[in-house]
């Protein structure tokens, strides 16, 4: 199969798209198994990981055998598999999902990149439900404009079809209060739910208490208002419950249910973690690696810190630069301690990289650690009792990506492993 004419022994069948009709071809193949499941796709700047890891705890507290597919890893019922890429390439995924299907799998929950989206990878894949979470600047680097990453994830949104099914409709969750949520309604012709916190909605959050062991607020709905718990911190995190308890509804899932299993959940690994080593301070370890991403957090943070707030963050690099400045001015506005330092450099020089980062914070106060465990260190080693660490950018990564090679780097365990020393010197 080729998009030209290709001098071999074998016949060759001319196509427009390769990766289109590979697509097409591998649904075929694997016998359209996301036909015969329920679809879940999220998609959107921020939160993904955590929304589809909500949906997934709350479909299976209902008993339902699920999937699950992002950043982390992949899940087919009970078995984990490692992935390099948050959606797999087109091939890859029709054959996961046929063996999903082979373990019995009724529900698959997946993160759905803008990526994906525009190279086609989930072409051919039945969507029941899409859910929008925000839109903020990354990918820019690929993108180009927001206008033309908000229209790539509008595509998940076109893909769930133009017609209206009796049974099991397709349904759009969208945020009412992100404005690119237009967009996404505008590509879709199904049914909209929606849910928020600022603005009118199917599903709002009101009256919130948060505090650092949690959240609190009043869920307004159809149903009526009822008091919500969630073990989670943070506003972000409310927008995070919303959107799975909005697609509980759209799947049919008793509210009660759903509210219930949300509130047992203690959060997902990297977003938000706490580590815990004997310390007299928090130190919170989260995947805020945009400049939304790491504002939330850290408007969070100042929720509840009580004196001094140190942040550790840092930029990808061979990714989008722009974001660079802006992320360290909000580092800065935000913490009363910032440290830039390395995440993932890969070909590029950390220093220059951190330099770019500078352009946006010209007389303002941080310190700069290039090495991200002699950053993490720092950090703990000047942190007094009741202040605040943020480590942001890698969360969950047990790996920094250096040139082409991809070490062994953990920043909870870097973390762990510095607060042990501290107290060990303390001691001594």
């Amino acid at each position: 199969m080729s998009e030209r004419e290709v001098p071999v022994s074998i016949p060759v069948i001319r196509v427009q798209d390769t990766k289109r009709a590979l697509a097409l071809l591998a649904d075929h193949f694997y016998g359209s198994p996301s036909q015969k499941m329920r679809m879940i796709g999220v998609t959107g700047t921020n939160g993904k990981t955590t929304v589809t890891h909500l949906i997934d705890q709350i479909l299976r507290a209902q008993g339902e055998k699920t999937g699950l597919i992002g950043t982390m890893y992949m899940r087919i019922a009970e078995r984990t598999i490692e992935t390099k890429n948050t959606t797999p390439g087109s091939l890859t995924l029709q054959q996961v999902f046929s063996d999903m299907k082979k373990a019995g799998v009724t529900n698959v929950t997946m993160e759905v990149s803008s990526h994906a989206l525009v190279q086609g990878r989930v072409h051919g894949t039945d969507y029941d439900v899409a859910v929008f979470t925000n839109l903020s600047q990354d990918h820019l680097d690929y993108h180009k404009t927001m206008e033309a990453y908000a229209h790539a994830k509008s595509l998940l949104f076109a893909q769930l079809g133009n017609k209206f099914q009796k049974e099991a409709p397709k349904i759009a969750v969208l945020n009412a209060d992100d404005p690119a949520s237009e967009t996404m309604r505008e590509a879709t012709a199904v049914p909209v739910i929606t849910y928020g916190i600022d603005h009118d909605a199917d599903f709002r959050a009101k009256n919130i208490e948060i505090t650092s062991k949690g959240s609190t607020f009043d869920l307004v709905s159809k149903t009526g208002t009822q008091k919500v718990h969630i073990q989670m911190i943070g506003k972000f995190s409310i927008y995070n419950v919303l959107a799975a308890l909005a697609t509980s509804f759209a799947l049919q899932i008793p509210e009660k249910e759903a509210i219930q299993t949300l509130g047992e959940i203690k959060g997902v690994a990297g977003r938000f973690e706490l580590v815990h080593a004997g310390q007299d301070f928090p130190v919170i370890v989260d995947y805020a690696h945009t400049p939304d991403g790491l504002l939330n957090v850290l408007e969070t943070v100042d929720e509840f810190a009580e004196k001094r707030v140190f942040v550790v963050v840092g930029c990808g690099g061979d990714r989008d630069k722009g974001k660079r400045p802006k992320m360290a001015k909000i580092a800065v506005e935000y913490a009363t301690d910032p440290i830039f330092t390395s995440d993932n450099p890969r070909t590029e020089d950390p220093r220059t990289i951190i330099s770019d980062m500078e352009k946006g914070v010209e007389g303002k106060d941080y310190v700069v650690r290039v090495n991200r465990r002699e950053a993490i260190q720092y950090a703990i080693e000047q942190a007094e009792a009741r202040d605040v660490i943020l480590i942001a950018g890698k969360g969950h990564e047990d790996y920094q990506i250096i040139g082409t090679e991809k070490i062994d780097f953990d920043d909870r365990v870097e973390a762990r492993l510095a607060i042990e020393k501290k107290t060990r010197t303390l001691i001594q």
